[in-house]
Parts: structure tokens; sequence; C-alpha cells
């Protein structure tokens, strides 16, 4: 079973992943942003990605900002997202039936106490 901390770092990669894939052109400053990450931790993260080969830089040394890059997903960054796609949906989905779950069984002890409430009610002769 995978620790807190590798769901974390999974799903920060997916995001990342995601985020790169919808706009290739995103600062890494922006990445950290949308994530609520520091700079540093978004920089950190995306050359992990890098130096894993999911992700590939593309420097436009003909622009005049030399410090512009392009982000691209390599195949297996691809594979990367898709399987940490899967592996988030079936973790979310999990907790989304034990969620359902726990409401059912809070509403059936509202219903309940509501109940009692309208039996103290009426044997205290309570009127509201």
């Amino acid at each position: 079973m995978a620790s807190k901390r590798q769901h974390v770092q999974e799903e920060v990669r997916l995001r990342i992943l995601r985020i790169v894939n919808k706009n290739p052109n995103i600062k890494s400053r922006e990445i950290a942003r949308i994530l609520n990450i520091s700079n540093g931790s978004a920089y950190y993260c995306i050359n992990s990605l890098v130096q894993k080969g999911m992700i590939k830089l593309k420097n436009f040394s003909s622009h005049k900002n030399k410090a512009k890059y392009t982000y691209f997903l390599t195949p297996s960054g691809i594979y990367e997202k898709t399987i940490l796609t899967a592996k988030f949906l079936q973790t979310k989905l999990k907790e989304y039936e034990d969620l359902r779950a726990e409401i059912k069984e809070m509403e059936e002890e509202v219903s309940a106490a509501k109940k009692n409430i309208s039996f103290v009610k009426r044997d205290l002769n309570i009127h509201n």
C-alpha cells in the first residue's frame, strides 16, 4: 500500500503533467501558483519529470526572451499521465463511495434523532 506521501507526490506529478499537456508555454511560476506550492517546489518537480524523461523542454533560441521554454510530454510522460489518471480516479471513486456511505449513515442518525425529539416533545407537551 502506498504511503500518504507517495499519493501526494503522484497527485502533484499528475497535475503537472495535465497542466503542461494543456498549456505547453506555461511558466513554472504559474504551475506553482495553480498547485499552491512554492516556486522552488514546482521547479524541482518539473526538473524531476524532465530527468525521468516524461517532459521535454524546448528553448526557442530565436525568441528574444532566451529564458522562454515550451514543455512537451514525451511518450513516457503520456503513459505516466494515463497510469496516474487511472490510479487517481480509482482512489477518488473509493473516497466518493466511502463518503456516500458515511452521508447515508449520518442521514439515518439525524432521522432517528428527529423521531426521538418528536417523542420527547410530545411526552413533555412542548409545542414548537
